[in-house]
């Protein structure tokens, strides 16, 4: 039996303030109680889908994956002061990194778990194990 959103705890985290379901983020955004960001990069965002009301703010920029050295700024400008905040990124590996720095900055910030695409399958597709759009929460595409 698994946990509804609202008895859902978020899991321990190493270095930032904890891991949550996607279902959990959504529910902390729906009420005001977190802002969620996407640090996935612009090109992830306009092929793939984003989520209506995210922030964008890229951990990483394609071409090259470079750091986006206006990271901190934007995370401080996009989170009230006391705020949380709930990362995404396409598997959820990224948003632990951004995770970790926005908590160096003195936000409380969780990682998305399964990100936006989830896990890749047997196939190495991704989609279909996991994910924000997997469980059907609010996305767009285009």
């Amino acid at each position: 039996m698994t946990n509804s959103p609202a008895t859902e705890m978020p899991r321990a985290a190493d270095g930032y303030a904890g891991d949550v379901s996607p279902q959990l983020a959504w529910q902390w955004v729906q009420s005001g109680e977190a802002v969620l960001v996407d640090v996935r990069s612009d090109a992830e965002r306009e092929w793939v889908g984003f989520v209506p009301g995210a922030v964008a703010l890229a951990w990483k920029q394609w071409p090259g994956m470079a750091m986006n050295t206006g990271f901190d700024d934007g995370i401080r400008a996009a989170v009230p002061a006391g705020g949380k905040a709930v990362l995404l990124c396409r598997s959820g590996v990224r948003s632990i990194a951004a995770a970790k720095r926005a908590t160096e900055l003195g936000i409380q910030a969780y990682n998305v778990l399964e990100g936006f695409e989830g896990d890749a399958d047997e196939e190495g597709h991704r989609g279909r194990k996991g994910g924000w759009r997997f469980r059907g929460l609010p996305w767009r595409q285009g």
